[in-house]
């Protein structure tokens, strides 16, 4: 299992602007090992993002996105002591889901 994601939410008005670090190996599926064989690919395919509970933000990935991805992202509505939960799903079928609270 990869490491918690680190989740920030900063209230700014009507707006909260979101910022996430993942841990993740994210392998393209184009490198090889020292054997000259191809590292298969492992990478987030989609990355969903909940207000209390309620969906507000999904995105479907590929191999380009780099190892540890971070993303950013702003939302309308956000209020603090609201709740954030992110989650990502991989190519292998490992799912995480982390959550923060907005300040």
């Amino acid at each position: 299992m990869a490491d918690p994601m680190r989740i920030r939410a900063q209230a700014a008005g009507d707006k909260a602007t979101v910022r996430v670090l993942m841990s993740h190996e994210m392998e393209s599926g184009q490198r090889k090992d020292a054997s000259g064989k191809l590292v298969p690919a492992w990478n987030i395919q989609d990355v969903t993002a909940s207000l209390n509970g309620k969906q507000v933000f999904s995105c479907e990935w590929g191999p380009a996105v780099s190892k540890n991805p971070f993303l950013q992202f702003t939302l309308k509505g956000a209020k603090a002591g609201d709740k954030i939960s992110v989650t990502w799903k991989d190519s292998k079928g490992d799912t995480r889901t982390d959550e923060a609270t907005v300040s």
